[in-house]
């Protein structure tokens, strides 16, 4: 068994686990924080995308132990206690989603592209972008105007909490 510590949605986090753990299974077993999805098993569909240290990554890729210190955000932490994120917002508005279970690998992959790619984006940028997160249901097409609402929303300001960079083990 490994211990492991990092901050997930602001607060400080540890855990005993099986150094093979998933950052995905970490944050759904251990935390309980379900709005991660394992869609694919393969790494491919992006429903399970959060952000480390402010970037965007799929926690089916990531062992959980690497990520000591790390500054994790997951679909649950990107809301205020004022109201939800405005491309959480956008998706809800401009019926981004249908079954749901893209949706927030979706949303922090949206929120991901404005942060490196600013708040006036075209369909051609947000269909490139999103090229790693698939959705069964919808075509795309609520999607697309849902993510271009959103960083609209946003005002080209990174609305996600900001965490102090990780510091290299020496």
């Amino acid at each position: 068994m490994a211990s492991v510590s990092m901050t997930v949605n602001g607060k400080p986090v540890t855990g005993t686990i099986d150094p093979r753990t998933l950052l995905v299974q970490f944050l759904r077993e251990n935390l309980r924080l379900t709005g991660t999805h394992v869609g694919c098993d393969t790494s491919q569909c992006g429903a399970c995308v959060v952000h480390i240290d402010g970037k965007a990554a799929k926690a089916c890729t990531v062992l959980a132990v690497s990520l000591e210190g790390a500054s994790i955000t997951t679909i649950e932490g990107l809301a205020s206690e004022g109201g939800l994120h405005p491309m959480q917002e956008a998706f809800r508005e401009h019926h981004g989603l249908q079954c749901g279970f893209c949706t927030p690998g979706m949303i922090m992959s949206a929120v991901d592209i404005v942060n490196r790619r600013g708040h006036q984006l075209d369909e051609k940028t947000i269909r490139e972008d999103l090229d790693g997160n698939i959705c069964r249901c919808t075509g795309y097409h609520n999607i697309v105007k849902a993510v271009a609402a959103g960083a609209e929303a946003m005002g080209g300001q990174g609305m996600e909490r900001k965490e102090p960079p990780r510091q290299a083990a020496e």
